[in-house]
């Protein structure tokens, strides 16, 4: 097996620097974009109560042509 060679203090301060820019960038950008996507789930849950009552009502104008005395 061969010994591990020296890193240098430079390339460990590098690694570490890009880490924590990383988790920095990375909360900031998940702050911005949250805000967005509560927003996108509101609009689409109101979208999704209208479908399902314009589906209901379709049903019901549905079930009542098909119950005539005219068959």
């Amino acid at each position: 097996m061969v010994p591990p060679v020296q890193v240098s203090p430079l390339i460990k301060t590098a690694r570490w620097s890009a880490l924590l820019v990383g988790i920095i960038y990375g909360k900031r950008r998940y702050d911005n974009l949250k805000p967005i996507a509560e927003e996108e789930r509101r609009i689409e849950e109101e979208e999704k109560k209208v479908r399902e009552e314009k589906e209901r009502i379709a049903k019901q104008i549905a079930e009542a042509s098909e119950d005539t005395i005219l068959k």
